[in-house]
């Protein structure tokens, strides 16, 4: 047993995720659900000894030294993967590795709505794609991306950890960043891609204060802004951005974001009915009447905001793409309420008891 024959695993079964853990069966992720593969189970020594096949002397440092390591890694044969290997309570090393596929999905491939294409098409602005780990959040990014490289000339910067899609120059030029190797931090890659005259600035995820700030800086100085949060659903977003800062800071973020933020995808990935999964979008865009409730700190309001003349503003909430799911009988009643941020809303909507 080696690593790769492993992560043949996971492209073979068309899986998402591989889990190396002592005392188990090595297991993959299909459809969002582990499967334990027919295989003998691990120690920590076999373990440790297959997952250091990969790393250089810097990363093994690193990874004793910090006890987690992230990195990317490609292999011709298989496929490239987002790779995090940790240690466990007795001391022994484990892996979680992520597929990312090679080639890059187009908006149509993942059957975005057909606003994802109108996003794009701006010089400026901030806009987020959130949801939980899992959710699609990079693919998406990787789509609408690769939407605007087959059709605008423009320097994009990603910076990333680690780098995941790696998008070919076609009319685009990209710039592609890890932090930790390329460059110390995201908010110190963020902050020198300014000074190389980018168009597109990708932010992996926003983790802080700092980061956050000089984001929200980038999309209002004249760049179009691209990042991820790990939230469920647009009114959740807004509040955390303010949330991330303090007294009289938050006066004026929310007055920066009022202005520069253009659009808030948050998504989440349920079973289809059969086999697969269903992305499931909630989408907020920043117009003059949501603009004045975030300066006025009335962000409990923006929820019913979009809700409001939607076939103009391109909004739709997450509930609405629930039940537009439900009609088209691709996701279950069942997984619909179990994966809803407004259960209740859902419920009162579909009438289940």
């Amino acid at each position: 047993m080696n690593i790769k024959a492993l992560l043949k695993n996971v492209v073979n079964y068309k899986a998402s995720d591989l889990h190396i853990v002592s005392r188990s069966e090595p297991q993959i992720r299909i459809d969002g659900t582990l499967v334990p593969l027919d295989m003998d189970k691990l120690d920590g020594v076999v373990i440790e000894e297959m997952c250091y096949t990969l790393l250089s002397d810097k990363q093994k440092k690193e990874l004793e030294e910090n006890r987690e390591l992230d990195f990317a890694i490609e292999f011709p044969d298989i496929g490239r993967f987002r790779a995090n290997y940790y240690y466990t309570m007795n001391g022994e090393v484990a892996a979680a590795f992520r597929i990312i596929p090679i080639k890059i999905p187009s908006l149509d491939d993942l059957k975005c709505p057909n606003i994802f294409k109108d996003l794009i098409l701006r010089e400026k602005g901030l806009i987020l794609v959130t949801g939980p780990t899992g959710s699609g959040k990079s693919t998406t990014l990787a789509a609408l991306l690769n939407e605007i490289n087959i059709s605008e000339n423009k320097h994009i910067i990603t910076v990333e950890d680690p780098v995941e899609f790696v998008h070919t120059n076609k009319r685009s030029l990209f710039s592609h960043r890890n932090v930790g190797t390329d460059t110390k931090s995201f908010a110190q890659g963020l902050k020198f891609s300014l000074r190389e005259d980018p168009d597109i600035i990708l932010v992996g995820e926003l983790r802080d204060k700092e980061t956050i700030s000089t984001a929200i800086t980038a999309a209002e100085t004249g760049h179009l802004v691209f990042a991820t949060l790990h939230t469920n659903s647009a009114v959740q977003t807004v509040n955390r951005i303010v949330d991330s800062f303090e007294g009289a800071e938050q006066i004026q973020v929310r007055n920066m974001l009022s202005t520069s933020l253009y659009a808030v995808i948050s998504q989440a990935l349920l079973p289809r009915v059969g086999s697969g999964r269903v992305a499931i979008h909630e989408i907020l865009i920043n117009n003059a009447a949501i603009s004045n409730l975030i300066r006025e700190n009335k962000l409990h309001q923006i929820y019913s905001q979009m809700q409001l003349n939607q076939q103009k503003t391109g909004m739709i909430t997450q509930t609405q793409s629930m039940i537009k799911n439900l009609r088209a009988k691709t996701i279950s009643k069942e997984n619909a309420i179990r994966f809803s941020t407004q259960p209740q809303e859902l419920i009162n909507s579909i009438g289940v008891q």
